[in-house]
């Protein structure tokens, strides 16, 4: 099959590939219907992490199984499925727990922007939906394999909840979903901040109540000023960056809550900032298998539809142009179709 292929910075190639086969009797192998381009992968395309080898990408998927191993028993070939970016055996002391992101048999899911993809631990895993979908809820079922249930986590992890103040910061898919799953939890003023007016459009129809386009510090006055100089209840952090980092925890009130979801990159938190700040810091990778079945129902009933973060549509095959436009900020986030 012809797949994605990442070799360095700016070096993406859809390439020849072996197909994937049953490693495991706990394996499954599905044909992906979408996949697309995450933030964190733009990363490694810009040369700012470093793989050291020819490594496939991809990590966000759906499809139909094609074939599961003999030790598979909830989930069947033909079955419409989605799953995590970290496999789960789903029954360990951390998923029990609900980080199933955290697994002690964790394993990363990788190589999804192609036809088929190998996914370890399908019942742990996968999550079927009730019947195929039609392809008008294809996108937004993509979106609850990452950037949906990373926003969630997000929201969650601040403890958004009825009549909060919450600050997003970070206008990417994550962000974005993030101000969705803030009104869905019940938040009374979502602040998300944004410089850009694609992006300020879908933060508002996902429920933000107010736009800051400032960043770093002088971001951070406006929230205070916002606030009556108190500061938020819960920020959600869904960049990665010194600044973002900074800017979530200098914008929360003393006692609040702050999230960070966004992938972390040369970022440093000095002790002392911390224990004056008096905020609860909570993130890391999102346990997305805990809120898959919650998020599906959501979108099968049609009552979230976090598909709109897809402005960029294209063939696997043009996956390099889809880099490069979200790397670009031409798109916000590229759905790919094998």
């Amino acid at each position: 099959m012809y797949a994605t292929v990442l070799y360095g910075a700016g070096d993406v190639r859809f390439e020849d590939v072996p197909d994937p086969i049953i490693q495991q009797p706990t394996d499954a192998i599905i044909r992906v219907t979408a996949a697309c381009v995450c933030g964190s992968d733009l990363w490694p395309w810009r040369g700012i992490q470093d793989y050291g080898q020819p490594t496939p990408m991809g990590h966000e998927y759906c499809g139909v199984v094609e074939e599961v191993g003999r030790a598979v028993t909830s989930i069947r070939p033909g079955q419409f499925v989605i799953g995590s970016f970290f496999a789960s055996d789903n029954t360990c002391p951390h998923c029990r727990n609900g980080y199933q992101s955290s697994c002690q048999n964790r394993e990363f899911v990788g190589g999804a922007q192609a036809p088929l993809l190998r996914v370890p631990m399908a019942d742990g895993t996968l999550v079927a939906t009730p019947e195929t979908p039609g392809a008008d809820l294809i996108p937004s079922l993509l979106a609850v394999s990452d950037v949906m249930g990373t926003g969630w986590f997000a929201a969650d992890a601040a403890q958004v909840g009825p009549g909060a103040t919450a600050v997003v910061v970070g206008d990417g898919a994550v962000g974005l979903l993030a101000v969705l799953s803030a009104r869905l939890m019940g938040a009374e003023r979502i602040i998300a901040m944004s410089r850009h007016p694609a992006r300020q459009a879908i933060a508002r129809q996902f429920g933000a109540t107010d736009i800051v386009d400032a960043r770093g510090e002088e971001g951070v006055a406006i929230i205070r000023d916002m606030t009556k100089g108190v500061g938020a209840d819960s920020v959600l952090e869904c960049v990665g960056t010194q600044q973002s980092m900074d800017q979530a925890i200098k914008a929360v009130r003393p006692g609040g809550y702050t999230s960070f979801v966004g992938v972390p990159h040369g970022v440093q938190l000095r002790g002392e900032d911390l224990f004056f700040a008096h905020t609860h810091l909570h993130g890391g990778p999102a346990p997305v298998r805990r809120y898959l079945p919650d998020l599906i129902d959501k979108v099968w009933a049609k009552a979230i539809n976090p598909g709109l973060v897809f402005d960029l549509d294209l063939p696997l095959s043009q996956v390099a142009d889809a880099y490069r436009a979200m790397d670009e900020r031409r798109a916000i986030k590229a759905i790919l179709r094998p």
